[in-house]
């Protein structure tokens, strides 16, 4: 990716299944975990769920301007800017029935995370 070359599904199988694994690990300890990735497909978050089957997804959502801007914002990371389009083309966007919530990022990060944290901790709630 820091080549600018998008990662194809071959690609990502491993890691995908690596975070299910971490996951479903942390879970079994009854410890907290949040991991970031680019599941962007239902297929990737159908496969860390076959790990991990009480994890829950949270969509960042934003537009193309917004999540250009924060993407450029980014000091020292390994995804250019220019890579947004084939991400933005890959996704699909996250269902009612997958167990999470869409954030829209276009807010300050504080809100974001007070935001994300009671939506999350609610869904953990009904999932008990």
């Amino acid at each position: 990716m820091a080549a600018g070359t998008p990662l194809d599904d071959d690609d990502r199988w491993p890691w995908l299944e690596i975070v299910g694994r971490t996951l479903h690990e942390h879970g079994e300890r009854r410890e907290g975990l949040v991991v970031a990735c680019s599941a962007l497909k239902r297929a990737y978050r159908e496969r860390i769920r076959s790990q991990a089957p009480s994890a829950l997804f949270l969509h960042l959502d934003g537009t193309l301007e917004v999540l250009t801007r924060r993407i450029e914002g980014r000091s020292g990371h390994f995804m250019p800017a220019a890579l947004l389009e084939s991400q933005i083309e890959t996704l699909e966007p996250l269902a009612q029935e997958e167990g999470g919530y869409v954030l829209n990022i276009d807010q300050p990060v504080a809100d974001m995370v007070d935001d994300a944290a009671t939506r999350l901790r609610a869904l953990v709630a009904a999932q008990s």
